[in-house]
């Protein structure tokens, strides 16, 4: 920790100062049910990056020194620090910030080109046997299983992303319609030869980063009691868990987080987002070429930032206990506006079409010692954390672990009416391609296709009341 702390000295005072009144947290007044940090406008670009209230006070310092180490902005090696080098060589962001915008969602390129937006990743892969391990499918030969579109000086990018979109319009009750965008992907200039014929990629949009921990804490049993992958109900709703298996001598876990839930915990989440994003080795992820693969014979030789001082990584184990503290500890907003009539009323209707179904209103979180601001909670997250067939509209043809093309996490609804404040944009799904909540709803097929069809017949009214409702969360 000494050795740690030392290495912060530079900018650790800056971060106290701008976190003072983060650390000097008051014990919120507002419902068990939203567990706000401070309060804060509900313009303010800053609404997810509050701690979880009741944080005590011995711990408040952790979660500043977390966050210190999401915003640090990583250089690559040989530097004259060895707290802040190791970046890449090959790598998508230089922070965790850059990706998750505020620690809101990230933003896909625009179609131009001309954005720096890089919160946007792709898997990559080519079709398996589906027994192999980790996800079914094998790593691209080349460019391995994430594309990286930045280098190090000296290297090549992977490939620029170019995007484009094809439109169609669905017409709703009522006369309204609703133009829908189908994102089109294209790698363009490979720079370590051409890819796989059968190249499979994935889109993953960076999601937020509020209720973690929270939805860490669901105990096991409560989630796997809401299975249904038989439809023994007969009510076309047929969830079921990703398991995932990290080592094949280990029993398999179950899925929380990404997109397709193929990642058990936040601890393996951070340690292989810092590796394949931003090149960092660390305990978990001691790779300091991070996704680099044998055909990039330079980028397997280049300089690494692997010291003494960090245990022989890029990231300590120190360092990412801090990183795992904060990203653990950051609190899903409070609610506004939530009793008014046309939310009240557009509530209602969210479980009368079938809403509620997958996006499961509240849990209650377990015990953990060390984490008693998150334990014991009555927490209104709006998920299910299981699979769901979404249709072929948002298929990615590409499976993970238990998950196949199809199916997606059904993501928490917390903080959705603050999406656009936090990242300045509002763009929805596991791609972004959606720019509002109807263009959302209307992208929904598979198990999720009745509620759609509910929505688009309901009053211009009853969609407005609605809309309100996932407004408020």
């Amino acid at each position: 920790m000494t050795r740690f702390a030392l290495s912060l000295t530079g900018w650790l005072s800056l971060w106290l100062a701008l976190c003072t009144s983060q650390v000097a947290m008051a014990v919120a007044t507002a419902s068990d049910r939203a567990l706000p940090g401070p309060s804060f406008s509900a313009k303010d670009r800053q609404a997810f990056m509050q701690p979880v209230a009741g944080l005590p006070f011995e711990q408040r310092m952790s979660f500043v020194l977390g966050r210190a180490i999401f915003d640090k902005i990583w250089v690559s090696s040989p530097s004259s620090t060895t707290a802040s080098d190791g970046l890449g060589p090959l790598y998508n962001a230089r922070s965790c910030l850059q990706c998750h915008i505020n620690n809101g969602r990230g933003l896909p390129p625009d179609t131009h080109g001309s954005s720096n937006r890089n919160g946007l990743l792709i898997r990559l892969s080519i079709p398996g046997d589906g027994h192999l391990k980790p996800q079914g499918v094998k790593p691209e030969p080349t460019y391995g299983t994430q594309l990286q579109t930045f280098a190090v000086g000296g290297l090549k990018a992977e490939a620029h992303l170019r995007l484009e979109y094809r439109t169609h319009s669905v017409e709703l009750n009522g006369g309204e319609r609703v133009e829908l965008r189908q994102p089109i992907y294209q790698l363009a200039n490979p720079g370590y030869g051409h890819f796989h014929p059968q190249t499979q990629i994935s889109p993953r949009l960076a999601p937020a980063m509020i209720g973690l921990g929270l939805l860490e804490l669901i105990p096991e049993a409560d989630l796997l009691a809401r299975e249904d992958p038989l439809d023994r109900d007969n009510d076309g709703i047929s969830g079921r868990a990703n398991r995932i298996l990290l080592n094949q001598h280990d029993q398999p876990r179950l899925g929380r987080f990404g997109w397709k839930a193929g990642q058990p915990d936040l601890r393996q989440q951070n340690a292989s987002a810092l590796n394949n994003d931003i090149g960092i080795s660390n305990p978990d992820s001691p790779f300091p070429s991070g996704d680099c693969t044998t055909a990039q014979y330079d980028c397997l030789n280049a300089p690494n930032g692997n010291t003494t001082a960090q245990d022989g990584l890029e990231a300590s184990a120190v360092m990412m206990d801090m990183l795992l503290f904060y990203t653990r500890h950051l609190a899903p907003p409070p609610r506004h506006h939530a009793e008014a009539a046309a939310v009240k009323a557009g509530e209602q209707l969210f479980s009368a079409i079938g809403c509620s179904r997958c996006h499961t209103p509240a849990h209650r979180t377990g015990s953990a010692a060390d984490r008693p601001a998150l334990s014991n909670r009555l927490i209104w997250p709006y998920t299910d954390l299981l699979l769901h067939d979404m249709g072929t509209g948002l298929a990615d043809g590409r499976s993970e672990f238990a998950a196949d093309g199809q199916e997606w996490r059904t993501p928490p609804l917390w903080g959705l009416g603050l999406h656009r404040t936090v990242s300045g944009e509002r763009a929805l799904l596991h791609d972004g391609r959606a720019r509002n909540l109807t263009e959302a709803i209307l992208w929904h097929g598979g198990e999720a296709k009745a509620a759609r069809e509910r929505f688009r017949e309901l009053t211009p009214q009853q969609r407005t009341q609605l809309i309100s409702f996932l407004e408020s969360l």
